[in-house]
């Protein structure tokens, strides 16, 4: 058996992409299963009331054809995005089948989203339906009058009755069957916003092939999904990244349940539901594994847990949560990097198999390290030109067009939507042989392991959320009282770092806590409510550039240096 630091370079090399010419979603995830094993269990699902079942994939398939009928005699055609704007829920996952095998594009939206949010995300796209339950109809019929182009609205769930057809009636007069589209795998499946530090959201647009891209990096970091009696689980809401590529589809590739729970995350049912489910694999992000870590300090006590993998990924896990994964819960935490253009790129795999399919080390996890390139992807850290950097040097966590045989990587995205612009700027060099740049500083080892150094802009993570500043202090000039703001992560122990906002008062209005609370309200009313700043503090002037943009990195570093003060304050 080969030692454990060979394994990366024995996985890389015997690594080959096979990406069919016409490649969907929905086929790959459910269709092959409903006709092969259609009473396989596709979904478990709990609702926090404690109402529980089950979906086989057969029935999966069945509510997907009817859904696409419903969706056609609304005039939803290939290419046309879809807004699904709903929790961990059984519709939630009918509704990307459906729309995948109309040729048509998800467009997954938080239910967290305010009316503006909704606004510039339905507004932007021009989606033509939407799909939603009671946790989000509100909001989203406070958006629908600024969205011309929304054409149908799909109520679900306690939403019935507020939108233009309700779920049930509406798929029980549709047939069961369905043709579906033939789609290439080069086109676009998915359109996920992503904040950025200037401007409004961008929309990534995925290709069904995308999906292919991501399977080399769930499989390594879920130490070599899926065994027979795989069962998945995360918290991930399926509206994001991380919990459609990363937990709903490659779960669903695979043809293997998974858990949808349609409630808050508490640490402890978290622990409860892993054990009753029998979950074997999950993705938790860091601030859940810290809340469990210290709500459980000794889990198997009380839980009969059967992980074998878990993955983390939206921030650094640190020794201590490292640590306490490997005591409490009897497993190694596989971090991961990636992001919504190009996710799955790095990580660890503490489990992999060998020539003879026997499972083996994989390659060992560094405590607080990014990872390594997954099989299939060349990585590398470069400079402003372009250049590989040499190891131990910091520069741009980069992605090459091209694996390391040279040939097309599946992962990348289209393109931003409707952004021809900031798409030409991600890239570096020939857009045929070039990379494509993250915006994430590390420095590579000498072993090609990746080690975090901070954003190259000012996207920060708060509490696993990714928060664009932008976007935040646009809505806080909004309000009357403000002049002008910036906004930057704030450390915090517990949740890696909240979201500040530096604000410059217009005149007549007085910075006290009435206002502070009366700025938190009227972010919240509008945005998600993860983006709304924990903390206010008004200043005279921010700090500017000659050219008259706001130096946010002045305020992020003079906020590290208070969080140092303090702590050698102690």
């Amino acid at each position: 058996m080969s030692a454990p630091t060979d394994r990366h370079a024995a996985l890389h090399a015997s690594f080959r992409w096979q990406v069919p010419a016409q490649f969907n979603i929905a086929e790959a995830c459910c269709g092959r299963w409903a006709r092969r094993t259609p009473r396989a269990v596709a979904i478990r699902w709990q609702r926090e009331n404690g109402e529980r079942g089950s979906l086989s994939y057969g029935q999966l398939q069945r509510q997907a054809n009817r859904l696409a009928h419903a969706l056609a005699r609304r005039g939803v055609a290939r290419g046309d995005r879809v807004a699904i704007v709903m929790p961990q829920r059984v519709e939630t996952a009918v509704a990307h089948m459906a729309v995948y095998q109309l040729g048509a594009v998800a467009m997954p939206l938080s239910m967290l989203f305010g009316p503006e949010a909704l606004e510039y995300r339905l507004r932007d796209s021009g989606a033509r339906a939407a799909i939603v339950d009671e946790s989000a109809i509100a909001n989203l019929r406070a958006a629908r009058p600024a969205c011309p182009a929304l054409a149908c609205v799909i109520a679900v769930g306690q939403a019935t009755g507020q939108g233009d057809m309700d779920w049930a009636p509406a798929l029980a007069a549709e047939p069961d069957r369905h043709d579906p589209v033939v789609t290439g795998a080069d086109d676009p499946a998915v359109l996920i916003y992503t904040s950025g530090t200037t401007g409004p959201p961008k929309g990534a647009l995925i290709p069904h092939r995308a999906l292919i891209g991501n399977l080399s990096g769930f499989v390594c970091s879920q130490n070599f999904f899926p065994q027979d009696d795989a069962v998945f689980w995360s918290p991930a809401d399926w509206a994001w990244t991380g919990g459609l590529m990363d937990a709903l589809l490659p779960t669903l590739y695979f043809g293997r349940p998974i858990v949808a729970y349609q409630g808050r995350f508490d640490p402890e049912r978290a622990l409860a539901l892993m054990a009753e489910y029998k979950v074997t694999h999950s993705f938790l992000f860091p601030t859940a594994l810290k809340a469990m870590m210290k709500a459980v300090p000794e889990p198997r006590q009380r839980f009969r847990l059967r992980l074998r993998a878990v993955m983390s990924a939206g921030e650094a896990v640190g020794d201590a949560v490292f640590a306490w994964c490997q005591q409490a819960l009897g497993v190694t935490v596989n971090e991961m990097f990636g992001q919504t253009e190009i996710n799955y790129i790095v990580g660890n795999c503490t489990r992999s198999l060998d020539a003879q399919g026997r499972l083996a080390p994989g390659w060992p996890a560094k405590p607080g390290s990014m990872g390594r390139a997954y099989p299939g992807h060349r990585v590398a850290v470069i400079d402003d030109d372009g250049r590989e950097c040499p190891r131990g040097t910091p520069g741009d966590v980069a992605v090459h067009r091209l694996d390391v045989h040279g040939q097309p990587d599946p992962v990348f995205f289209l393109g931003y939507w409707n952004n021809p612009q900031a798409t030409a700027a991600k890239f570096t060099g020939d857009p045929a042989d070039s990379w494509c740049r993250t915006g994430d500083t590390a420095v590579m080892d000498a072993d090609g392991y990746l080690w975090y150094q901070g954003r190259s802009d000012d996207v920060f993570k708060a509490a696993g959320y990714r928060i664009g500043p932008s976007e935040v202090e646009n809505c806080l000039v909004k309000h009357p009282a403000v002049a002008n703001a910036a906004v930057v992560p704030k450390p915090d122990a517990a949740r890696g770092a909240v979201v500040k906002a530096y604000v410059v008062l217009s005149p007549g209005f007085s910075g006290d806590t009435g206002l502070v609370e009366a700025l938190q309200q009227h972010v919240k009313g509008r945005l998600a409510p993860y983006e709304y700043p924990k903390e206010i503090e008004f200043i005279d002037a921010l700090p500017m550039t000659t050219t008259g943009k706001v130096q946010r990195r002045v305020l992020r570093l003079q906020e590290e240096d208070r969080a140092r003060a303090a702590t050698a304050g102690r």
